[in-house]
């Protein structure tokens, strides 16, 4: 029993992401957000009359807004994350972290 406890722990065991996945993500948005800005500036106003030649700018429309929204988000994350590490890094230089507690 030891050894399937032994093997299914290291078969779960955390795996940590390539150090480049933030920037590969980010440029995957960026390019989809792009391409669909430029399929919305091709479409021309006078097709709104015709229901059938929407489903391009519909799609472009929501895999930009999808890929926008995730690019605010990252931009978030990592404003987030960087205003964590110099306060966490300060707290526990000074050793003040838990006063007031």
């Amino acid at each position: 029993m030891a050894d399937v406890e032994g093997l299914l722990r290291r078969a779960l065991a955390p795996v940590d992401p390539p150090e480049d996945l933030g920037t590969r993500v980010r440029n995957t948005l960026q390019s989809i957000s792009d391409l669909a800005a430029g399929e919305l500036e091709g479409w021309e106003l006078s097709a709104m009359g015709d229901p059938r030649r929407w489903v391009r700018p519909a799609v472009a429309l929501i895999a930009g807004g999808v890929a926008g929204a995730g690019l605010l988000l990252l931009g978030l994350q990592r404003r987030g994350r960087s205003r964590q590490l110099p306060a966490s890094a300060d707290a526990a230089g000074t050793g003040h972290a838990h006063e007031g507690h």
